[in-house]
């Protein structure tokens, strides 16, 4: 049986994307995010401890980025864990652990919010639901214009 590679986070950008483009039309931005998390320790005091995570996106996603994206933005990502293995110019081994993102939803206030991106696809969710809502009520009216027609 396989395993199960996913990640999910909601987190602030810590500086704004770095993008590179690469031959063949290829795209790719790494951010940084920080996830904190708050709790109170026994002794009641507040306590927080912050993570940041290294993200990679490609082609359409990294596009966005380039062009939405800033720094201390909040946002949603979904992705996998990939690792990347190197050797320095000392011949040491080096591996750097990062998120490889397939989805991501902008969230909050700071240079707007609540857009929905997945990986590779330009264009909000919002607006494929759109279009997709009207294309049905189009379909319906064309069904019962062809219903008023019928001889029965």
């Amino acid at each position: 049986m396989g395993g199960v590679n996913k990640v999910i986070l909601v987190g602030n950008l810590g500086k704004d994307p770095e993008v590179r483009y690469l031959e063949n039309d290829k795209v790719v931005a790494n951010l940084t995010l920080a996830t904190t998390e708050s709790y109170k320790d026994r002794s009641g005091n507040r306590v927080s401890n912050t993570e940041w995570h290294d993200l990679e996106m490609w082609d359409g996603l990294a596009r966005i980025a380039e062009q939405y994206l800033k720094k201390g933005k909040q946002i949603y990502v979904e992705g996998r864990i990939k690792s990347d293995t190197w050797e320095d110019d000392q011949g040491n081994t080096r591996r750097k652990t990062k998120i490889r993102v397939s989805n991501m939803t902008m969230l909050g206030n700071a240079g707007g919010g609540g857009d929905d991106f997945s990986g590779g696809n330009s264009a909000p969710r919002k607006q494929e639901t759109a279009v997709k809502q009207e294309t049905k009520e189009a379909e319906t009216e064309n069904s019962s214009a062809e219903m008023d027609d019928l001889p029965f």
